[in-house]
């Protein structure tokens, strides 16, 4: 039963969100899309393993803190993490 008013109430606000989008804006959407697709995509995280790969290589070698490092990889896993972060805290804010 939970389930089903959870689905209900998730697909009318999805189905709001594509209502509520202003005429014309079709490009920005697009360019937005784009954008995420790039910073999600397989070049991102050919990036991101480079970048890891990197700092990791300072950090055994005494060249940058540990805490300049420990930075880095915290961001790549934001980076990637943030459709799910989001996710969570959308459910917790509708649970409470």
């Amino acid at each position: 039963m939970f389930a089903a008013a959870t689905a209900l109430v998730w697909s009318s606000a999805a189905a709001a969100q594509e209502l509520a989008d202003p005429q014309g804006s079709g490009a920005i959407v697009g360019a937005v899309r784009w954008l995420q697709g790039t910073l999600l995509g397989t070049v991102a995280t050919v990036v991101a393993v480079i970048a890891v790969a990197a700092v990791g290589l300072l950090m055994l070698t005494g060249r940058i803190n540990w805490r300049y490092g420990a930075t880095v990889i915290l961001g790549c896993f934001i980076l990637f993490g943030a459709a799910s972060i989001v996710a969570g805290i959308q459910a917790t804010a509708g649970a409470g």
